[in-house]
């Protein structure tokens, strides 16, 4: 199995937590692209009566052309379910977001969930995080001040270029950094650091905040639960 087949047997497996009349939070990557597929199916196929938030432009209009319901978060009630996926996951269950530059709305979607599910394959659960360069959302304002002051604390920020080399903006128009500090040993207290740091809109750690993990494996879909 490639890669993509393995992403969508993990999205095909948990669009079966999708229940009627369910609020669904629905996330952003390649890996939802099949589960926003396969939970449209269902819809179609059970004639389920879901609604759902979007954490990107991109997934709210696949959501909508599909016939999926699709509000702004600020209508919508606490959220039972929040599928997303992830760029790593260690053994501890916290990970890292923001591949695709929308961390900040999928982290404010995700901490409005009852429950979150995380759809990978097997190639982002490790160990420890770091090895994925973790994604800051920055204000434009005085991001080289930000930078300079990440640089001093050795955590290695480059700003995020699109292929043309201009600066990557995110939905809100900010800037992504990324930190190539290769293994955060203790990501809470990193966490807690970049909280205190003004500029810095969002960071891309998601600590304590997943609670099952759906794996598209070589030897087939692994659900874990984590414990909390």
């Amino acid at each position: 199995m490639d890669i993509n087949q393995l992403k969508k047997a993990a999205a095909d497996e948990a669009a079966k937590f999708v229940e009627d009349g369910m609020m669904l939070g629905l996330g952003t990557g390649s890996t939802v692209f099949y589960l926003v597929e396969a939970v449209a199916k269902r819809v179609r196929e059970e004639n389920l009566h879901i609604t759902t938030v979007s954490t990107s432009s991109r997934t709210a209009k696949q959501a909508s052309d599909l016939g999926i319901k699709v509000i702004d978060i600020n209508d919508a009630p606490t959220l039972d379910l929040t599928i997303d996926g992830a760029d790593e996951i260690d053994e501890h269950f916290q990970g890292i977001k923001g591949g695709g530059a929308a961390h900040l709305l999928e982290k404010i979607v995700a901490i409005n969930s009852k429950r979150n599910i995380w759809i990978v394959d097997q190639s982002k659960m490790v160990k420890t995080l770091g090895a994925f360069p973790l994604p800051l959302e920055v204000i434009p304002f005085g991001s080289e001040k930000v930078y300079q002051r990440l640089a001093a604390e050795n955590l290695h920020p480059e700003f995020r270029l699109t292929e043309d080399g201009q600066r990557v903006r995110t939905h809100n128009k900010n800037f992504v950094i990324d930190l190539h500090v290769g293994t955060i040993e203790h990501p809470h207290i990193l966490a807690d650091w970049l909280d205190h740091q003004t500029g810095i809109v969002e960071h891309g750690l998601f600590l304590d905040l997943v609670n099952q993990v759906v794996i598209g494996k070589e030897s087939g879909v692994e659900i874990i639960n984590a414990p909390r």
